[in-house]
């Protein structure tokens, strides 16, 4: 799979909108996003003007660089969300929140999406007391995902730990912060999702 390897706050700024690829610093000055909100290069400055497949295209690219993917991933998603029954965008959306690797980061149990898939491909994290290292796997309510009782005793995760008070928890996750676990309660609906995405225009692009 294609990796990214240039600088990752320029996706931020192609994108026009905070993806929160870099954990803290997105929140403080130090974001470029905030100094420079324009598109990075030369002509990052001018204005030219976006229709119709150049819409969905960006909408679609903000999405999937909001969640890490590849774009065979992202597709993968958008077809087995299109199988199901409910409204397509929406149901996308459901399901990439509810990725392992998202449920961490939005935990607090990670710096960011990039550092959860680290923690969860190198075995950090059981699920239901099964120890999963697939970030892409998706929870359903009723899980439960904790740290390994070996990796909870690290230091690093330690901090990680106090590191996750300090966060805004979505509605459809509960924290048990003594036992280090997460419960999934519910499925995120579309007012969970934090990310200003119009996501029918991501469906009507794969519909053509």
């Amino acid at each position: 799979m294609s990796r990214y390897r240039e600088p990752i706050c320029r996706l931020c700024r192609v994108e026009k909108a905070k993806l929160f690829l870099k954990g803290n610093k997105c929140l403080t000055d130090k974001c470029p996003i905030e100094r420079r909100a324009y598109a990075p290069g030369q002509h990052g400055r001018s204005r030219r003007r976006i229709l119709g497949y150049g819409i969905q295209l960006r909408e679609k690219q903000k999405m999937k660089r909001y969640y890490g993917m590849s774009e065979k991933q992202f597709h993968l998603f958008f077809e087995r969300a299109e199988r199901q029954k409910g409204i397509t965008g929406e149901t996308l959306l459901s399901m990439l929140e509810r990725r392992l690797d998202n449920v961490v980061f939005l935990s607090g149990f990670a710096h960011s999406r990039a550092h959860a898939r680290q923690l969860v491909n190198h075995g950090h994290f059981v699920v239901n007391e099964t120890r999963v290292t697939i970030p892409s796997a998706l929870v359903k309510p009723g899980d439960v995902v904790s740290y390994r009782d070996r990796s909870a005793k690290s230091e690093e995760v330690k901090a990680l730990l106090d590191f996750h008070k300090t966060k805004a928890l979505p509605g459809w996750l509960e924290i048990d912060s003594a036992a280090a676990k997460i419960r999934i309660t519910a499925l995120p609906t579309r007012a969970d999702v934090q990310l200003p995405v119009e996501e029918h225009m991501i469906v009507e692009l794969y519909s053509k």
